[in-house]
């Protein structure tokens, strides 16, 4: 805490969501989008932001101080114009669409304030009452743009490059086999290595429903993949895949070897979607500690070793970036003598290209009868500088790798997606930190499978030089090395190992065996951080209980166990007869999950209409003639009261809403459905639903932290007419909640509440083990229903598992269990 400074944070998610979904309202108007140009705020605040927008624009203009929100009424004017409040954005509103722009902003609760207008002089003008009365007679600022953003002149710089250098790793120490073990073992605990499970569990991945490949992979939901990739919409397959890249340790000995690492890096993560060099594009962000010794020279050759050389060689292109030059922290310790710390040169490069079918995206996930195939872009060298293996043993390790020739790299492309376009590949997985010992590792966890490494040195076995680890089927080893030697790789490929049933890894360095180690130890090792981040941060016992299952040998991974036939379209009778039964999708502010929701809503045959708080608040909406109301996912007013709580009380404190929700309640044609933090408005409401007397409240879950997980579910037999003819079921489902335990305590009745989903194990026992049951509720309680059925209340989210936009899935990417679009549609069996 002492040495945060005066960092400015982001703490308010809700108000960015108002934002955010203002600009989507906007944006969906077309032509008519109000919004002419937008930019947002960082340094220097409203006298960067502004003055920005308008020259851009090559016009000035008259800016009221008087207008700017202020907390603090005793800021002086420098500081109103000058601070970094970052929840904010700046527009430029076209005059005559300001009233439909008002328009939106109160729909959504979004503050907004008109600070200034746009003249074409090119002056920029700051004042109290600088709009109405022009400048006045004391500006706070009076001066052309053209001044203050014009071109600067170049910068010149007088600096001399220093040469570093180390001794090289002398890996006879590991001649040794317990040196070489623990070794090993200490690679994967290194934070560079290890599982960040703690981390991707711990954050909602899945807003917005377009989440094709997140971190967790495979059946047994192990953070190991290399790329992230989106959906475009609900309907296609085209996509975006997302990759980062960076070997900043690397620059302590050679800064232009760490950046045409870091890129490369970024590359070889992308890979594993279906990508083409000539569509990637890399956001560049430099960092560097200016005016030390050696630190601008080298900067300037890493810069130009990317930009110059390498990017061009590679036909990719660097169209944003930013820097942060002044990467040192300077303090006194306790006995006044003065300290530094002094960052070397850092890139960190933000990879992205567009895809026209994400269904091509490879995961490390090894499975049974496979070879695995190294391509060492490295050619041999084997480097070992700034290596996971000198890091654990205390040393820098000598030489560093390097993509010496970017030719290299654009073969590796082209042969991989070659074996992808062929169906050759398996699964893919870049060598980074670790090199192919955490590699391997990492595709065998993915896999639940053992491992026959052979390495021909130690060295080859821990360096991190550039390259690729496949698996390919036995059977098809020869033609994938042919394929990969017509590309261009021949020389570079090598059979490194073979995939094992029995959960070992066994490892042989010049054809002697110097590892024999049981998956689930080595599981254990590199799952080491995530358990002590948990212990620290949430519910030990829970973090003990995740950490003991990691790797288990008899688990069998998530599946699915239908007793419907998921292809039937049980809608479709009615849909054929023309009937769009009307459904309110209703919102609040801070709610993300509405579009999904109102996506398989329409597939369903609904005519669905969003619906805001606010329209109903107004009058703006009627509630008269609809038959279904679903209220959708994520927190509302930012939960600072409890999940839903907020959201509740802005109903059971407005009569005429109270009112108008009652009587809806009431009708004996209407029906409606709660998901996730709907789901918790839904139960705080139940006084006003028939038939929800026995319904708990859902509170903090049992491990105290949020859960973003995709977890099995039974489909309970209930009378939910939602789940009619899904009893006994058994798919994965998307939970990201930090209140799903079922709380009897205040409200409803444990023996006789009508359960829709319990949480169950892989082995499709209901459970209350963590993370299984990522809440915690007794008897696995997941969600609830009516006693007639009508309104049902879902912890989980199976609005997000739809189309091919699932979390991931183990049968591959489009396998979904579309059974869950069956859950919308079989609210056609009730009111057709």
């Amino acid at each position: 805490a002492e040495l945060d400074f005066d960092s400015v944070q982001r703490s308010n998610p809700d108000m960015e969501r108002r934002v955010q979904m203002v600009i989507d309202a906007c944006t969906a108007l077309g032509e008519a989008n109000p919004i002419l140009a937008i930019h947002d705020i960082g340094a220097g605040g409203l006298s960067n932001a502004f003055p920005e927008l308008v020259h851009d624009a090559g016009m000035g203009a008259r800016f009221d101080l008087d207008a700017v929100p202020l907390a603090d009424p005793g800021l002086a004017p420098k500081e109103i114009w000058s601070n970094e409040s970052q929840e904010r954005y700046v527009l430029a509103i076209a005059p005559e669409s300001l009233e439909q722009f008002t328009a939106i902003c109160a729909r959504e609760r979004a503050l907004f304030h008109v600070l200034g207008v746009a003249v074409d002089d090119g002056q920029l003008v700051v004042a109290d009452g600088a709009v109405e009365n022009g400048p006045g007679e004391d500006p706070a600022v009076d001066m052309p743009l053209e001044v203050l953003l014009g071109k600067a002149p170049k910068m010149t710089r007088d600096v001399t490059r220093i040469e570093r250098t180390t001794e090289e790793l002398d890996t006879a120490r590991f001649d040794d086999a317990s040196a070489l073990r623990d070794a090993a073992y200490a690679v994967l605990r290194h934070p560079s290595v290890a599982s960040k499970r703690f981390f991707a569990t711990g954050a909602d991945r899945t807003a917005g429903g377009l989440t094709h490949r997140d971190q967790m992979v495979g059946p047994w939901q192990v953070p190991v993949a290399d790329v992230a990739v989106t959906l475009t919409d609900h309907l296609g397959l085209a996509g975006q895949a997302m990759s980062s890249g960076e070997r900043t340790p690397l620059a302590s000995v050679d800064a232009p070897a760490s950046g045409r690492m870091a890129v490369a890096e970024a590359i070889t993560n992308l890979l594993a979607a279906p990508i083409t060099l000539n569509r990637v594009k890399l956001s560049c962000n430099w960092m560097a500690a200016c005016g030390e010794p050696g630190e601008d020279a080298a900067l300037y050759d890493t810069v130009h070793a990317v930009a110059m050389e390498l990017c061009p060689a590679l036909g990719v292109s660097v169209p944003v970036g930013k820097d942060s030059l002044s990467m040192r922290t300077k303090w006194s310790d306790e006995n006044g003598e003065s300290r530094q710390v002094t960052s070397p040169v850092s890139l960190v490069v933000s990879a992205f290209a567009s895809l026209e079918d994400v269904t091509g995206t490879l995961t490390p996930q090894a499975g049974a009868n496979q070879t695995l195939l190294l391509v060492d872009l490295g050619a041999g060298a084997n480097r070992l500088g700034g290596s996971m293996l000198a890091q654990v043993t205390g040393e820098f390790g000598g030489r560093v790798p390097d993509l010496d020739d970017p030719s290299r790299l654009v073969a590796l492309v082209d042969g991989v997606n070659a074996l992808r376009d062929a169906g050759l590949l398996a699964a893919y997985h870049d060598r980074s930190d670790g090199g192919l010992w955490a590699a391997a590792v990492e595709m065998g966890l993915a896999g639940a499978v053992g491992l026959d490494l052979d390495s021909p040195s130690v060295a080859a076995l821990f360096t991190e030089e550039l390259g690729a680890v496949l698996a390919v089927d036995t059977a098809d080893v020869e033609r994938a090395e042919a394929l990969l030697a017509e590309h261009g790789l021949n020389g570079l490929v090598s059979r490194v190992g073979a995939t094992r049933a029995d959960r070992r890894v066994v490892v042989q360095v010049a054809s002697n065996e110097v590892l024999n180690e049981s998956l689930r130890s080595l599981g254990q090792a590199w799952d080491d951080l995530s358990w002590r981040l948990a212990a620290l941060s949430a519910n030990p016992a829970t973090a003990d209980e995740e950490h003991a299952g990691f790797a288990a040998d008899d688990d069998p991974g998530l599946h699915t166990h239908l007793t419907f036939d998921a292809s039937e379209d049980v809608a479709a009778p009615f849909i054929n007869r023309g009937a769009r039964p009307k459904v309110a999708m209703v919102r609040e502010q801070g709610v993300t999950s509405q579009a999904e929701t109102a996506f398989a809503l329409d597939r369903a045959g609904f005519d669905v209409y969003d619906v805001h708080m606010t329209d109903l608040q107004n009058g703006r909406f009627d509630l008269t003639d609809v038959v279904g109301l679903v209220a959708s996912g994520a927190a509302s007013f930012g939960d600072v009261l409890g999940a839903g709580v907020g959201w509740t009380q802005s109903i059971l404190r407005t009569p005429a809403l109270k009112e108008a929700l009652g009587e809806f309640f009431q009708r004996g044609d209407t029906f409606g459905l709660g998901l996730n933090n709907g789901a918790h408005l839904f139960t705080a409401l139940a006084e006003l639903i028939p038939g929800a007397d026995a319904w708990p409240r859902f509170t903090h879950n049992v491990s105290g932290q949020f859960e973003g997980r995709l977890s099995m579910v039974e489909v309970a037999d209930s009378p939910s007419l939602f789940l009619a003819g899904m009893a006994g079921s058994r798919l994965p489902v998307v939970v990201s909640t930090a209140e799903g335990w079922a709380d009897f305590a205040t409200q409803g009745d444990a023996a006789s509440v009508n359960a829709a989903l319990r949480f169950v194990g892989n082995d499709g026992a209901v459970t209350e083990a963590y993370p299984a049951n990522p809440t915690g509720s007794a008897e696995g309680l997941a969600g609830v229903t009516t006693t007639d059925g009508r309104f049902t209340a879902l912890i989980p989210n199976p609005d997000r598992v739809i189309r091919g936009a699932q979390l991931s899935w183990p049968g591959g990417p489009l396998d979904a269990p579309t059974g869950w679009l069956r859950l919308f549609r079989n609210a056609r069996v009730h009111v057709g």
